[in-house]
């Protein structure tokens, strides 16, 4: 079943990616320059985004620090500026911080929350208005398998995720009969500078180039959520639709599992 318009044309498809500079979002850059795209790429690493940038053939650096209002708006009118529309907006700004009970930190629940959650919001405050005159368009919000229920060590970062899950469906429902896609994409785990701070194994961990792939094929086909890999996020998807007895056994179980494998790989050192 196919949710959104299939975004199958595209060459000349001008798009806005927010999150551009690292892992993921520069390996989607790449790919959609080497499909014909024409980009503006966002993110706060003004040397990453310029040197990316200078590498592709139809890309623009575009610097932006997400958690600031007013820089997000002047961004969106310099995209404005250029192309007087816009045919996908990619919101994949994001950052991550373990954090248990114990390991509480006000401070890192706050950043999270401006970059993971309200960056995306002063996106749409300037985004929505142009989606709704063009009567086309797509919004692809990265989110997280983290989002679908809650997990340990994960008291900040997940949250935010699971809004961005919520809001994605949201949009979807209003935005649909405008012509407006929306996509929400949850990625298991991905090879990134930000999973490279990880303690714990990783099951089913990919590349950044192939998670890339996956946003591509899911918005060719139309999808509404993209998730990926398979093989992980299926068994996720399916927790998520589990009793809270049953939940909660289940994640204490996993956990029990993991904290044996850590134990045992620092023991093995």
């Amino acid at each position: 079943m196919s949710f959104n318009p299939k975004l199958t044309q595209w060459q000349n498809k001008r798009v806005w990616l927010v999150g551009a500079s690292t892992g993921i979002g520069e390996a989607l850059a790449r790919q959609l320059d080497q499909l014909g795209c024409k980009q503006m790429l966002s993110a706060r690493s003004a040397d990453k985004l310029t040197t990316l940038a200078g590498e592709l053939q139809h890309a623009t650096a575009l610097p932006l620090d997400i958690t600031q209002q007013a820089a997000v708006k002047t961004a969106f009118d310099n995209v404005m500026a250029a192309w007087g529309g816009v045919d996908l907006i990619v919101l994949m700004a994001g950052t991550y911080s373990e954090m248990s009970v114990a390991e509480f930190d006000i401070e890192k629940v706050k950043q999270q929350i401006d970059v993971n959650l309200n960056g995306t919001m002063y996106v749409l405050a300037n985004a929505l208005p142009k989606l709704l005159e063009q009567k086309s368009g797509h919004l692809a919000i990265v989110s997280s398998v983290a989002g679908y229920r809650g997990l340990p060590n994960s008291l900040a970062y997940g949250p935010t995720k699971a809004a961005l899950i919520n809001l994605a469906e949201a949009l979807h429902v209003e935005l649909q009969p405008h012509h407006v896609g929306v996509s929400v994409v949850n990625p298991g785990f991905v090879d990134t500078p930000l999973t490279r701070k990880n303690t714990f194994p990783m099951p089913f961990l990919i590349t950044a180039e192939k998670a890339a792939q996956e946003i591509i094929t899911g918005l060719e086909k139309g999808e509404f959520e993209i998730h990926f890999p398979k093989a992980f996020t299926r068994t996720l998807r399916t927790l998520r639709i589990l009793p809270y007895s049953l939940y909660f056994a289940a994640v204490r179980k996993i956990t029990a599992n993991k904290n044996k494998a850590e134990l045992g790989h620092e023991q093995s050192k």
